[in-house]
């Protein structure tokens, strides 16, 4: 198998699995929103679980990503040295978790006190199982990208996305509320996480046949790259929940579920970019220990061309239909992510150029670099919101991220361009024909918009947008129907 054939097979493999997954994911949003908590329990779960997302970064450190990295190194250099590092990965890992949750079981009922909302204590106090498995499960998905096996990284995901859909939405149904809802993930996560180690274990630890000792200085080496990664991650973690758990300081739980909401929405529009930035990004670190940066720089090229064209007419799309989707689907209960969800439309357009960019950086060895500029941003941003939650709401949490985010986006393609040496003005070619693009679709939708009284209304409005596209896109030859049907066959 080619490396394309290689890139397509696992793209749609983890397109699948994450399809599942959002899916899953779209339909417990759903549920959960319109029918079974009301705006404050909705609010304080997803703000419990942005509490619990920073506390997890303690947990994970960065030494799985690190990992993966030299997996993919020594699967090829010396397989010998595989077993050694699953081992001494997740050697560290429990170390670090059992400190966190000690800490965590410890000082529930202050955490939740000094935050303003001690009715979450109870939800801390569960967090000690949540921070575990949430950890072992996103290990196992990043040890399987590191093997290039995203056909298994993918099914784990998806595995915990179904799970927690039905026992979340169970638990709810037995009157469990909120709480009950928050079991349902960790559930859900529990039993991904155990399928993901049977795999990892039987799979890549077991077979191998370990070599007679761990390689000098390999160790030194695993931990010394995590020390980057961790940094990124926690800039990462802090600039995409530090705002929902300000939102929650400053404002409301309802105040929460609006703007968690609006992000979720994003979310799933963005899980494509998310599946192409996570099947490329391994052979980046193949090709530039090989030599082939050209190879590297067509695939790159290709997919951002590929990635733009899809996420600017969609951030625009969803910024015109963003009203009534929001009261119609979810309900009029969260008319106030209306204006939130505009604003983060632009955000779903810079997200998608990280979502591509942000793990083959690391692959090409420019983890550090991209720390350095995470760090910053996510600094800045941790000070805007500050600024702009208190005076404008959560609107101003949203303009926050979108400001801040552009800078990071800015800084991710600097480097990559000094990595790969992109051809600058080829791109922003393609770039101005998809904004043209763009502009045609909106203008039609636009059209049709005061029409819209129904959810099937709104949805031929979606679709006439959608079909706008399609023939402009052909017709532009950004995209060749023949080469669609080949990848889908």
């Amino acid at each position: 198998m080619s490396r394309q054939e290689h890139i397509v097979h696992g793209f749609k493999a983890t397109l699948v699995a994450r399809a599942v997954y959002m899916l899953s994911s779209a339909l417990l949003m759903f549920v959960l929103a319109r029918y079974l908590l009301d705006t404050d329990g909705y609010g304080t779960l997803y703000w419990v679980i942005g509490i619990l997302a920073i506390v997890q970064l303690v947990a994970d450190l960065g030494i799985g990503k690190s990992a993966a990295r030299y997996i993919s190194e020594y699967s090829e250099k010396d397989p010998g040295q595989i077993p050694y590092l699953i081992t001494s990965t997740i050697t560290i890992k429990i170390i670090a978790i059992t400190f966190v949750v000690y800490l965590l079981l410890l000082f529930h009922e202050q955490i939740a006190t000094v935050l303003g909302n001690p009715e979450a204590a109870p939800f801390l106090a569960a967090g000690v199982i949540y921070v575990t498995v949430f950890s072992f499960s996103g290990f196992t998905q990043i040890a399987f990208q590191g093997f290039n096996n995203l056909t298994y990284s993918a099914g784990v995901q998806a595995l915990s996305g179904f799970a927690r859909l039905i026992f979340a939405v169970g638990f709810a149904l037995m009157g469990l509320g909120a709480l009950g809802a928050f079991f349902g993930y960790i559930v859900g996560y529990a039993i991904s996480a155990a399928v993901g180690l049977a795999l990892l274990y039987y799979t890549y630890y077991a077979p191998y046949d370990s070599a007679d000792s761990y390689e000098d200085g390999l160790s030194r080496r695993l931990l010394e790259y995590s020390v980057p990664l961790t940094a990124t991650r926690s800039a990462n973690v802090v600039d995409k929940q530090i705002d929902t758990v300000l939102v929650g300081v400053f404002l409301t739980p309802t105040a929460v579920a609006f703007y968690t909401i609006a992000k979720q929405i994003t979310d799933f529009v963005l899980s494509p970019a998310e599946a192409l930035g996570f099947t490329i990004s391994p052979n980046f670190g193949e090709q530039k220990a090989s030599g082939q940066l050209a190879e590297a720089r067509q695939i790159y090229e290709t997919a951002l061309t590929n990635t733009m064209l899809l996420y600017i007419p969609a951030a625009a799309g969803l910024a015109i239909v963003a009203g009534p989707f929001i009261t119609m689907i979810i309900g009029e209960n969260y008319a106030g992510a209306v204006p939130v969800l505009q604003i983060l439309a632009g955000f779903v357009v810079l997200q998608a150029i990280t979502n591509l960019t942000s793990d083959s950086l690391d692959y090409l060895g420019r983890a550090r670099h991209r720390a350095i500029a995470k760090g910053g941003t996510a600094a800045a941003n941790f000070g805007l919101n500050i600024v702009l939650i208190p005076t404008m709401g959560v609107v101003g949490a949203a303009a926050a991220t979108v400001a801040t985010h552009t800078v990071y986006v800015a800084v991710n393609l600097y480097i990559v361009h000094l990595e790969l040496d992109l051809n600058l003005l080829a791109l922003a070619r393609s770039v101005g024909l998809i904004c043209a693009i763009t502009g045609v679709m909106a203008l039609a939708v636009l059209v049709v918009m005061p029409m819209v009284s129904s959810i099937a209304v709104l949805f031929g409005a979606i679709a006439l947008g959608a079909a706008t596209w399609a023939v402009l896109a052909v017709a532009s030859g950004l995209v060749d129907p023949g080469e669609v049907r080949a990848a889908i066959s």
